[in-house]
């Protein structure tokens, strides 16, 4: 054929130019491609590796720390989740070519939106009404979550953004319901508030969670994530932007609150997959650990978790656009909708 005869030019221009073909592999049914290879042609260097791990680093400071068969990637210092385990093979360590897609480059190296301001954001208090969510020490997830939503709601308009509410009172909306207002108000975020619980090991698991849309061809992080074979679905068409709202708002958190990081992950929750705008869902601590959960039931320490929120967002905001002027929200004739001046 008359693309063989010309292969041996190929790899001789290849290596005039320092370039080689990346090494990669097939690996239980997915591709994977070596750190070296990608960190070779972006700009890091391997820094440090040290047993079952690896550190790369580059000009601008930014890391990327891997451990062989972990699903967890350290970002910067923020724990994201990986769509499948880093492998070592023969002393080489390999990352699945679908999580250097959908993971590690859209942080690394964001893509320039459109630099659309962002004005309205929808908050969405997790439960209500007869779905108490979680439950411990008598008190039930559903109030603190609306106590978190009408606060962070008040720091949002102070920090000049038009804030609509899912729910106002405690009342049961359907799960599709609360997307589905954000969708019809042509809302810029979907932010949905949680709190977490565990069974066992309570005196153990703390920290925030920061859960996004999981891309098509990956199982969810969530225990009772779909598989791999889910299609896709309309949050998949903003899923790199809805990536680097929950980095955001995940290193925030952890930062500011001085809290373990149980990191980024990915989830298909009903709450997520219909939004048309970046969207993420936030479990900002644990219930039932017996100091976290303490502090949740504080007023002083929710508007700690607020603050870290909307500090998040404005570090998003960075990347997306100029942040917002003061203006007067508006009140939307959509219920349920909170009016952006609430009564105290």
């Amino acid at each position: 054929m008359v693309v063989t005869k010309f292969l041996p030019l190929m790899f001789l221009l290849l290596a005039l130019l320092g370039a080689e073909p990346a090494r990669a592999a097939f690996i239980s049914g997915h591709s994977y491609t070596s750190v070296a290879d990608w960190a070779s042609a972006n700009g890091f260097r391997v820094q440090m590796r040290r047993g079952n791990g690896i550190l790369l680093t580059n000009r601008a400071q930014s890391r990327l720390m891997l451990q062989k068969d972990s699903r967890t990637a350290q970002i910067s210092g923020v724990n994201v989740a990986l769509s499948f385990p880093v492998i070592a093979d023969r002393g080489e360590f390999l990352v699945a070519q679908l999580d250097w897609a959908k993971t590690v480059n859209p942080l690394f190296f964001p893509s320039r939106f459109s630099g659309k301001k962002i004005f309205t954001i929808v908050l969405d208090p997790g439960h209500g009404g007869k779905d108490p969510g979680n439950q411990a020490g008598g008190h039930n997830e559903k109030t603190c979550t609306l106590a978190l939503a009408n606060e962070l709601h008040d720091q949002l308009v102070h920090a000049g953004f038009n804030v609509l509410l899912t729910r106002t009172k405690d009342r049961f909306v359907e799960l599709a319901a609360r997307p589905d207002l954000a969708n019809r108000q042509h809302a810029d975020l979907f932010v949905s508030l949680h709190f977490n619980a565990t069974e066992t090991g309570k005196a153990e698991v703390s920290g925030p969670e920061t859960y996004c849309i999981t891309p098509v061809g990956a199982s969810s992080s969530n225990a009772q994530g779909e598989g791999a074979n889910h299609g896709a679905c309309p949050a998949n068409r903003v899923e790199d932007k809805s990536l680097r709202l929950a980095y955001q708002v995940q290193k925030s958190l952890v930062r500011n609150l001085a809290a373990e990081d149980r990191s980024v992950r990915r989830a298909r929750f009903a709450v997520l997959r219909d939004a048309a705008m970046p969207a993420i869902l936030v479990e900002s601590g644990y219930m039932t650990h017996p100091t976290e959960g303490r502090r949740i039931l504080d007023a002083g320490y929710r508007k700690m978790i607020a603050a870290a929120i909307v500090t998040g967002i404005l570090n998003y905001q960075k990347f997306n656009g100029p942040t917002p002027g003061h203006w007067a929200a508006t009140a939307f004739p959509v219920a349920p909708v909170k009016s952006s001046k609430r009564k105290k």
